[in-house]
Parts: C-alpha cells; sequence; structure tokens
C-alpha cells in the first residue's frame, strides 16, 4: 500500500505536546486506511458531497487535539464520524438560520405576501446512518461521484485520489509535476460541478452502472499508468502513485466482484507492477526488460495477478481491453527470458485489443509483437504505416520503436536519427538517457 506522508484532509504538522507525534501518526493510520468510507457515510448523511469532505477535515483537524491531549479512542472511525456529524449539524443549523434571516431582510415581497415562503432547510436525521451493511454501497457509490462523466478527466483522477485515496493536495501535484495550487483548483471546481450538476451521492440504477464503471476504470488506469512509467521529470516510476492505484483496483473488484473488467484491470496492475523491482538500477536509470533480473520480480504480485486474471475470464462474458492487456502481461510472467515469450500469442492478443479498444499506441505495440515474432521488417512496414497516419505525433514512442526496428535492419544511420529525434520528444529523464546511450553506441552514422 502506498504511504501518505499526511491524510488529504490534515493541516500541515505543527509544534505541539509530547503525545502530538502519536495522535498524529494514528490519525493517518486511521484515514488512510478508512477515508473512502468515512467521507462516503457523510456524504450519504449530509446529501452534500463538498459538506461531507469539510466535515471531515475538521474532524481530522480536532483529532490531531484531543487524541494527543486524551490518546487515540477505542473507535478511532467512530470518534471521527461523530465529530464530523456534529460538524455537519452545525452546518445545517448555520444554514437555516442564515436562510431564516434573509427572509426577515427580504420583507413583504407584494401586497398580501408577509415573507419569501423560503422553506427552511430541512433538518438532518437524528443519527449518523452509518450502517456496516452499507459501507460497500457508501465507498462505491463514491467512487462513482468522484468519476463523474460532468467532470473532466483532470479533476476525476484529483478528486479520486483526494476523497477515495485518501491523498493530500501535495502529493497529487507531486506525482503528477503540477503545481499545488493546480490541483486544489482542480478539486475545488470539481466538488462546485458536482453541486452545480446536482449530482447526486447515489449508485447508478443496476441499467447505467455498467456505462459508468468505465468511467472509473479509466480513472485508475490513468493514475497506474502514471505511476508505472512517468510521462516526465527524474524518476521513472512513481510506485506509491502506482501502488494507490492498485490498491484503489482491489477496492473496486471486492465491491464489484461479478464485473470482469474490474478484476482485468486489477490483473493487468498486479502483473506490471510485479516488475518494479527490476525496472530500476541502484541509481534509478531504467533497465530494459531483456536486462531485467527475473528473480527480483515480485512473484507474490504474480500470483494474484493470474488468480484475477483467472476470475475475469471465468465470468464467462470473454475479456476487454483491460483483462486482454492482462493476458499480454502475464505472458510475460510467465516466459523466463524476452527470448522464450511466447510472441505469437501477444500478437494475437493485440489484434484482439486492437478490435476492441482500437488506438495507436495498441499499434505500435502490436508492431513491437510482431518484430519479435516475424521480424523487423514486416514490423516496420506497420510502424511506416502509423508514421504516415501522424496519429502520434510529437510522441517519442513511435520514433524510439522505429529506431530500434532500423538498427535491427542494419541501417544505423537512419536509427540513429530516429532515437535522437526520440529523445529530444521523450520528457522523462530516464527514458531519455536510454534513448540517447542507445543512439551514442551507433556511433556518427556514417
Amino acid at each position: 500500500m502506498a504511504r501518505a506522508d499526511r491524510p488529504a484532509l490534515m493541516p500541515a504538522a505543527t509544534d505541539g505536546p509530547p503525545g502530538a507525534a502519536a495522535a498524529r501518526r494514528a490519525v493517518e493510520a486511521v484515514w488512510r486506511i478508512e477515508s473512502a468510507r468515512i467521507v462516503g457515510a457523510l456524504a450519504r448523511y449530509t446529501g452534500d458531497f463538498a459538506l461531507a469532505e469539510d466535515v471531515a477535515q475538521e474532524a481530522l483537524a480536532e483529532a490531531l487535539v484531543g487524541w494527543a491531549r486524551d490518546g487515540a479512542p477505542a473507535s478511532p472511525v467512530g470518534w471521527l464520524l461523530a465529530t464530523a456529524r456534529r460538524r455537519a449539524i452545525d452546518a445545517f443549523r448555520r444554514a437555516s438560520a442564515l436562510d431564516e434571516r434573509y427572509a426577515a431582510l427580504a420583507g413583504p415581497l407584494a401586497e398580501g405576501e408577509f415573507s419569501t415562503g423560503a422553506a427552511g432547510t430541512p433538518a438532518p436525521p437524528p443519527e449518523l446512518p452509518f450502517d456496516p451493511d452499507r459501507v460497500d454501497d457508501d465507498v462505491l457509490a463514491l467512487m462513482f461521484t468522484a468519476c463523474h462523466p460532468v467532470l473532466s478527466p483532470e479533476a476525476r483522477v484529483a478528486l479520486t485520489l483526494r476523497v477515495v485515496g485518501g491523498l493530500s493536495s501535495e502529493e497529487i501535484a507531486r506525482a503528477f509535476l503540477v503545481p499545488v495550487p493546480t490541483v486544489q483548483a482542480r478539486i475545488t471546481r470539481a466538488k462546485k460541478t458536482i453541486a452545480a450538476a446536482h449530482v447526486p451521492f447515489e449508485l447508478p440504477p443496476p441499467q447505467e452502472r455498467r456505462a459508468r464503471l468505465g468511467a472509473v476504470l479509466s480513472v485508475l488506469y490513468v493514475i497506474f499508468t502514471e505511476g508505472s512509467t512517468a510521462t516526465a521529470g527524474e524518476d521513472l516510476l512513481r510506485p506509491d502513485l502506482a501502488y494507490e492505484a492498485v490498491r484503489l483496483a482491489r477496492m473496486l473488484a471486492a465491491l464489484l466482484p461479478a464485473e470482469p473488467e474490474v478484476h482485468g484491470q486489477l490483473a493487468l496492475f498486479e502483473l506490471t507492477a510485479s516488475r518494479f523491482p527490476a525496472r530500476t538500477g541502484p541509481d534509478g536509470e531504467a533497465v530494459l526488460l531483456e536486462d531485467q533480473d527475473r528473480r527480483r520480480w515480485d512473484h507474490s504480485a504474480i500470483r494474484r495477478g493470474l488468480a484475477a486474471l483467472g476470475r475475469a475470464a471465468a465470468l464467462g462474458r470473454g475479456l476487454g481491453p483491460y483483462g486482454l492487456q492482462a493476458a499480454i502481461a502475464a505472458c510475460h510472467a510467465a516466459a523466463p527470458s524476452v527470448a522464450d515469450t511466447d510472441w505469437e500469442r501477444i500478437v494475437l492478443l493485440y489484434e484482439a485489443l486492437g478490435r476492441v479498444a482500437p488506438s495507436p499506441v495498441v499499434e505500435l505495440n502490436r508492431a513491437v509483437a510482431v518484430a519479435m515474432a516475424d521480424g523487423p521488417l514486416p514490423a516496420l512496414s506497420l510502424v511506416d504505416d502509423l508514421a504516415v497516419s501522424g496519429r502520434l505525433a510529437g510522441s517519442h514512442l513511435l520514433p524510439g520503436v522505429r529506431g530500434e526496428l532500423l538498427v535491427r535492419l542494419g541501417r544505423t544511420t537512419e536509427a540513429r536519427a530516429e532515437l535522437e529525434l526520440a529523445a529530444r520528444l521523450c520528457r522523462n529523464v530516464r527514458e531519455r538517457a536510454v534513448l540517447l546511450r542507445k543512439a551514442a553506441a551507433l556511433g556518427s552514422g556514417a
């Protein structure tokens, strides 16, 4: 599980009494594990997504003081929920009193009318409906709300990491290499958009759930992909971000056990993450697949991934885009070496993936598999067709693959030019270093 430096909603650390450090650790631990269901239960109670997060923040701040003084309570989750509930009631009362003052100030609106007629804010339920049997529904509703289609993709990612994953704005900003105010603005706009669009905090009806599930899965995929190969910056991997996506995928699989693509995505994440220990060297440099020490792969993660892939297949609806990618990852996980990998099967899986989820990246990856199965010449034809289409213009991936194919064909001058172009386009320092090293190894190209 990814480690948070601090809970998403907590204020920065300050000096305090001797129990402050212990209280902070206790609050962090509870928030990290239980944040989703705490905010979910509060959102169901208040009917207001933004208010739920606000009162949770206030409860966390109060816990830092109270637990440092009195020690952590026997039921930390119950304590936080009860405190947040009181804060929510105060907010309801303030809103109700404000409405009454507005009505009094408005005075008679017209002849025969005495007041605005505005109804007061209904009183909240007397007790917080934190039914353990509904916890799963609360967390699932939180995921569907944070990933609602009314939000932009960037907002969905930020809000999901914040309210479901429990990450701070600082952690999200660091993971995606954007300023903290940018993340905070995305989260604020997302909550305002949800309120303006009157998005209810509830599970979509069953007939809509599968259609909306795609948005949830795509958010988790973006988070994991950025963690598994950073698009920019000094580090090849951002494992904390990737492992957070794995944790959320496990949570989703537990909540929706009958959805094959949920298990397929979990399988993809586990199998891909299993290679993390061998993907970088002692100084953080990238280690290519053919050079990796497969003994360092996480074989427990491989077993979990294969089990999840088996569950996806057993549901009998056929593998979808995530399941097919997981099946490709399983081919790599089962192979003792690159040379002994079942490349013919990988080609077939990429062809299937291209039919159900066509994209230029899928086509490029299929070309790589074709090169391994049938040689570089037919693969180069596929890559050239892709280049002509212009669908990967500006990406370092296409010239990088084309350069590799040209190396294998002995066309070193062209290969060097392609690899240097790929390096110029690449924004990740570690990937760029690999491309430049390959280009330099080709000499002057004369």
